[in-house]
């Protein structure tokens, strides 16, 4: 799937204040913009290279080098310029793309004329986003309310979400939505067969409704069925599906409301996957646990873990995302990293072959950001 985050999600130990509030880094204007690249399943056109043609290492999106941030969802993939413009690319059948149109893209296509885009994220068929103004807008697919909008009809171009002006940040799942507004509340919408909105039902939700817990949140992420968010006091929660120990809790029980992830502080991002999560903690470290079958834990096994487990004892990670099975994430000396299942190069090291502990994308620096979808991978290079 997505994610990841991104959002927000997957930007780690870095955080400023947006609109007044405390939200994830998602764009590096500072940095001047990067060039994007891409590698694994392309049956879509999600890679963005013009082709349909799977690759195994990294292929340049275009030419263009003023990327600041990107999200990967189930086929399609969608990003934000440093001048604010919003691109996708991939499939569309269902509006994803955001253009107006159900036509597959296989390079980036521009969403709309807006120029006050701060961030995205990407679910297996919907987009979210939101504009420097605070408000919130979201389309593509929408059969359980995930677009927010008081309704279960799909859109093919953005369509604001209430008319809060207060959003900080975004997160989309499989069919769920869940975002952070600038007063540090959490509220989700959506599918809740599984209890992944943390309202305490399983009840599904047209519209944006609070998260049961008196919290301050600074960061979500939605992943297939369930949901993890980092408190602004550094503990980390989740709630939802759980049948691989995706919410790390020790166990395989779903939850509908928040249960907290072990007893300690410092974490600073998480990113929720279909049935794997990672999140990273304030002194570097990376942790993984779920799901383990093609060694997306990156623990060297194929066992799932239904606590955190470091991946490896490195304390130099930045960022990382999750896709369906696989897992890739960026170290403070900009080399990119990559593991698990590979089956369609999505690890980007060239071959087709599972990596149960995490292998260099290349010997390329300069990485600043890696978004993974279910079965490909698209990362930034300044």
């Amino acid at each position: 799937m997505r994610r990841f985050v991104v959002v927000l999600t997957v930007w780690a130990m870095s955080f400023a204040w947006v609109l007044g509030g405390l939200s994830p880094v998602t764009a590096s204007a500072a940095a001047g913009g990067s060039s994007a690249y891409s590698f694994g399943y392309n049956f879509s056109g999600q890679l963005g290279d013009s082709t349909t043609t799977n690759r195994s290492a990294p292929v340049p999106v275009g030419s263009e080098t003023s990327w600041a941030s990107v999200a990967a969802g189930n086929l399609h993939t969608v990003a934000v310029r440093t001048d604010g413009s919003l691109w996708a690319w991939g499939y569309n059948a269902l509006g994803q793309l955001g253009d107006g149109t159900t036509t597959n893209r296989s390079t980036p296509v521009r969403v709309g004329t807006d120029t006050n885009w701060t961030s995205v994220a990407v679910g297996n068929y919907h987009t979210v986003g939101v504009k420097t103004d605070g408000t919130l807008w979201a389309w593509g697919y929408n059969a359980s309310g995930q677009l927010g909008d008081g309704s279960t009809g799909s859109a093919l171009t953005p369509i604001q979400v209430g008319s809060a002006k207060t959003w900080a940040s975004a997160s989309a799942g499989d069919v769920h939505t869940v975002a952070v507004r600038t007063d540090g509340t959490l509220w989700a919408w959506g599918s809740n067969s599984s209890g992944q909105l943390g309202d305490g039902t399983t009840t599904t939700r047209l519209t944006p409704t609070p998260v049961g817990t008196a919290k301050t949140w600074a960061a979500a992420s939605a992943g297939r069925a369930y949901t993890l968010a980092v408190s602004t006091d550094g503990t980390l929660w989740a709630w939802g599906s759980n049948s691989y120990g995706q919410l790390g809790d020790g166990s395989t029980t779903s939850r509908s409301t928040p249960v907290q992830v072990g007893n300690g502080t410092g974490w600073t991002s998480v990113a929720a996957g279909d049935f794997h999560t990672v999140g990273i903690k304030a002194g570097g470290t990376l942790w993984a646990w779920g799901s383990n079958s093609c060694g997306q834990l990156g623990d060297g096994s194929t066992t799932s873990r239904s606590t955190p487990v470091q991946v490896g004892n490195g304390t130099d990670w930045t960022s990382a995302a999750v896709g369906y099975f696989h897992t890739a994430a960026v170290r403070t000396d900009g080399t990119l990293w990559a593991w698990g299942s590979n089956s369609y190069g999505q690890l980007g090291d060239g071959s087709t072959i599972n990596r149960s502990t995490p292998i260099q994308v290349g010997t390329d620096t300069g990485w600043t950001s890696v978004a993974a979808g279910n079965l490909h991978t698209v990362a930034l290079r300044s």
